[in-house]
């Protein structure tokens, strides 16, 4: 178990994806992402989510994320942030999102 203290540290945030492109180099198929995540400022991210989404339907979506672990080099590409997701759900990857439209950066809770 961790204390409450622990989870206090993890940084969750929302955010509002602005770009994705698909990430050809990654090991599994994987989307390149930017995220505006209002005062905190645009974040990238690698994301194995393609299994149920497409590029188009991406771009727009607010999404959910952990802002402040430490970057991640994934080949060539630094992912600054972990969007968040259910696994297991369905055939890939379920994004984990407001149910309403509420302002980028604010924190989870």
């Amino acid at each position: 178990m961790i204390s409450w203290e622990d989870f206090e540290k993890v940084d969750i945030r929302t955010g509002t994806i602005l770009k994705a492109s698909v990430f050809p180099k990654a090991k599994k198929a994987a989307f390149k992402l930017e995220i505006d995540f209002g005062d905190i400022g645009i974040k990238r991210s690698s994301a194995q989510i393609t299994e149920l989404y497409t590029i188009h339907e991406l771009v727009g979506k607010q999404i959910v994320a952990v802002v402040n672990f430490p970057p991640k080099r994934i080949g060539s590409f630094v992912s600054e942030v972990l969007v968040l997701g259910v696994i297991g759900a369905r055939e890939g990857v379920v994004l984990l999102e407001p149910n309403q439209k509420v302002m980028n950066g604010l924190k989870i809770a």
